[in-house]
């Protein structure tokens, strides 16, 4: 059964007292997993969770999002796909393709912070050339627009007027400018378009 590997670390970690974005980062992940068998945070800044692979690249922008909402850090994060020969009880000593793929994906990023890697090579591809492209905008997040984004990518249920309840934000105008800012609608149709292509090949 495949699964997704997102291996990464944290841009710029030392600008920051760690225990702000170390904190914030532990309880996101909190959401998804339980520590260590689907995440671990390790080396300081370095990071590894597990998720189903049609939710992996939502995930790492709602990761990408949270790091950035705290202003100056951002996270560079290698996606892997693909089986899992060995689950130990901690994440870190599990094995298979989707690990080494990961790793592999990760450690191929030099301008890029964020590239998948899977079985299919005309699929990685693609997406990565169209990840390149929203990297033009997902990089210059600012940490108001992270904030939004974070919580609309979490909560989809929640209308621009909810979500500036729930952001403390005086109007829904301040969200839709917010999030126009950050090319939300833009990231839905590319995670659209991601999690369509992963069902017809899986």
């Amino acid at each position: 059964m495949m699964q997704a590997i997102l291996t990464g670390d944290i841009i710029s970690s030392r600008k920051v007292d760690s225990e702000i974005w170390l904190n914030s980062l532990k309880a996101l992940f909190g959401q998804y997993g339980v520590q260590p068998k689907d995440w671990e945070i390790y080396r300081g800044d370095s990071f590894q969770i597990k998720t189903e692979p049609v939710f992996a690249l939502k995930l790492a922008y709602i990761i990408k999002a949270n790091v950035k909402k705290l202003s100056q850090l951002d996270a560079r994060i290698g996606i892997g796909i693909g089986d899992i020969n060995y689950q130990s009880d901690k994440l870190s000593e599990s094995n298979g393709d989707a690990f080494i793929f990961a790793g592999e994906c990760f450690d191929s990023l030099k301008t890029n912070t964020l590239a998948i890697k899977t079985t299919w090579p005309q699929f990685d591809l693609t997406i990565n050339t169209m990840l390149e492209i929203f990297a033009l905008t997902a990089d210059g997040w600012t940490s108001t627009s992270a904030e939004m984004i974070l919580k609309a990518l979490q909560h989809p249920e929640l209308n621009q007027q909810q979500l500036a309840a729930a952001l403390n934000k005086k109007s829904q105008s301040a969200i839709s400018a917010g999030l126009k800012r950050g090319g939300y609608d833009e990231l839905l149709k590319l995670l659209n378009y991601y999690q369509q292509q992963l069902k017809n090949l899986c």
